[in-house]
C-alpha cells in the first residue's frame, strides 16, 4: 500500500505526477484535488533532495523522472536547493480550499514554502530603548 492509483495506469499515473511536479516547481503553487496533491508533495520533496545533493547521479535521476526537462531541473539544483538547505524535508504547504463543483472532490493549493520570506520576518528589529532610561544616562 505504497502508494495511491489515482484511477489510472501506471504510465499514465506516473506522467502526471510528473508533470504535476513540473509545474509546481515553475509555478511555486498548483491548484488540484487533495489526493493528487499529497502524491506530487512525495516527489516534490524528493526533487529537491536530490538538489540539495548536488551531484551527477541525483542530477540524472531527477532528470529520468522530470522527462528530460533541463530547465526545471536547473531551477531545482540552482535555485530551490541552496534555498532550502537548512531545512530537512517539508519543502511544500497544502492549503485546503472547497470542494469541486462536479464530483464534490477535495481541491487545494500545493505550494512550495518560501524561506527566503520566513527569514527576513524572522529577524527582529533592534529594541527601542525607553525614553525615561535615556533622559537619566544624560
Amino acid at each position: 500500500m505504497g502508494y495511491r492509483k489515482l484511477g489510472r495506469d501506471n504510465k499514465h499515473r506516473r506522467s502526471m505526477l510528473a508533470t504535476l511536479t513540473k509545474q509546481l516547481f515553475m509555478n511555486g503553487s498548483i491548484k488540484t484535488t487533495d489526493t493528487r496533491a499529497k502524491e506530487v508533495r512525495k516527489f516534490a520533496d524528493k526533487m529537491i533532495t536530490y538538489g540539495k545533493k548536488a551531484d551527477l547521479g541525483s542530477r540524472r535521476k531527477a532528470l529520468a523522472f522530470l522527462h528530460n526537462d533541463k530547465k526545471v531541473v536547473d531551477k531545482i539544483f540552482n535555485e530551490l536547493a541552496p534555498q532550502y538547505k537548512n531545512r530537512n524535508g517539508g519543502y511544500t504547504q497544502i492549503l485546503k480550499l472547497d470542494e469541486r463543483r462536479g464530483d464534490g472532490a477535495l481541491l487545494v493549493i500545493l505550494k512550495l514554502i518560501d524561506m527566503d520570506k520566513k527569514e527576513e520576518t524572522v529577524e527582529k528589529k533592534p529594541a527601542k530603548k525607553d525614553k525615561k532610561a535615556d533622559k537619566e544616562e544624560k
